[in-house]
């Protein structure tokens, strides 16, 4: 699927480093380039829906900046951010979430800046790290620069399987491995859509405790709630510092400005910070300070529920059609917010090699094996809600259920 670039050197492979010739494309990213201009209804992206751009407030907050606060907003910034969105910022995730200010904050850009930093600073070569199985595509990507050894932990409904966790915790550590990691996106969870119990939030913290490693909390989707009760961050349960938090703008505000955060424990930002300096110097200025003005001004609190009542009838349409079409022996998650849904086949079947034949029917999907950090699972698949109407999700489902059906004899 990669595409092929024609090169003047011929063969420029030869001037590559062999961390170079290790990268590999996105799938997800390359799949969307086969459909995007197309007419297939395409639930593979992971891409928000411009019509939840809060266009006129940018508009406004633009005008204001160029205004009051160009000569700030258009010359170089400091690496750790705009030190009136850090405070602004740290102020809303106490009051919202609980996270202690004793907690320091740097901007990234977005947070996948965020992911390749804590593989820079936290992972040398044959580190263990924790996955959940399956997790986020482009973490694994950020972190296999670094050359980390992945321990995957099941998910089921309530999120990491905390209790596996620990057996693999005890058992590694009988045989005198230490484990340095732990990540989780345990907020509706991309690809899966689950969300971790609360009960296995604060076991997760004890663990991090008792075999003294770090979490990494990742909450791209956490203010994406169409019901259910919200769960406390994991960092707000955090008492000792080993909890860091990843956040991000762009999808609740929007993914253009390329606008994330970490927070954590001061000497652990600190080396984030030095970290950064030798990537880009400093996060866009510009867009951190129209972040500061969404927050700082109270536009962020008031578009939340916006977002949340444009997507709710998304997921329950998605919902609706999988439950109608889908044949009897396929499976998916139910998400009680977020951007996905996943979805299991019958063992045997291999969701990348099915994808083919569903393009043809006029519908993409993510295949699941990229998201499993050994590519061992070949019968799953993520679908998006968020970006195309309710129509689309209800014919894009009944398409695939189609290709299904046909790939399993059903």
């Amino acid at each position: 699927m990669e595409e092929e670039i024609k090169s003047m050197l011929g063969n420029v492979e030869r001037f590559f480093s062999k961390k170079a010739m290790e990268m590999k494309a996105s799938e997800v990213r390359e799949l969307l380039k086969l459909v995007e201009t197309s007419d297939i209804i395409s639930l593979a992206g992971g891409l928000p829906n411009p019509k939840t751009f809060p266009k006129e407030i940018i508009k406004e907050i633009l005008i204001e900046i160029m205004e009051e606060h160009a000569d700030k907003a258009l010359q170089y910034g400091t690496t750790k951010g705009f030190t009136p969105l850090r405070e602004t910022l740290l102020d809303w995730l106490e009051k919202r979430y609980g996270i202690s200010k004793e907690n320091d904050i740097m901007i990234t850009s977005g947070s996948q800046q965020a992911l390749d930093l804590i593989g820079r600073v936290f992972i040398d070569p044959g580190d263990i790290v924790i996955v959940e199985a399956p997790t986020y595509l482009a973490a694994l990507q950020a972190f296999n620069f670094y050359e980390p050894k992945y321990i995957q932990v099941p998910l089921d409904d309530n999120g990491m399987n905390v209790e596996a966790l620990e057996d693999e915790l005890r058992k590694l550590k009988a045989e005198g491995k230490k484990v340095k990691i732990v990540y989780t996106v345990p907020t509706f969870q991309n690809p899966a859509g689950v969300t971790m119990s609360e009960e296995r939030r604060k076991h997760l913290i004890e663990l991090a405790s008792e075999y003294d490693l770090i979490v990494i909390e990742d909450d791209p989707y956490g203010e994406l709630r169409y019901s259910g009760k919200p769960k406390k961050k994991i960092k707000a349960l955090d008492k000792e510092g080993r909890v860091i938090y990843l956040g991000t703008f762009s999808k609740i505000l929007a993914p253009g400005f390329r606008i994330g955060w970490i927070v954590g424990d001061p000497g652990i930002i600190r080396k984030l910070e030095i970290a950064k300096q030798s990537t880009d110097l400093c996060t866009n200025v510009f867009g951190q300070v129209v972040a500061w003005k969404y927050v700082s001004e109270g536009h962020l609190d008031r578009h939340i529920p916006k977002i949340r009542e444009f997507y709710k009838p998304r997921r329950d349409a998605m919902l609706e059609a999988l439950e109608e079409f889908m044949p009897e022996n396929v499976k998916w998650t139910k998400p009680e917010g977020g951007m996905f849904v996943w979805v299991t086949l019958p063992d045997g079947i291999d969701s990348k090699k099915m994808l083919e034949k569903a393009v043809k029917k006029g519908v993409a999907y993510v295949p699941g094996e990229a998201f499993y950090a050994y590519r061992d699972v070949k019968n799953t698949m993520r679908l998006n809600f968020t970006y195309v109407d309710e129509d689309k999700i209800r014919e894009g489902v009944k398409r695939l259920a189609e290709t299904i059906k046909e790939e399993t004899g059903v």
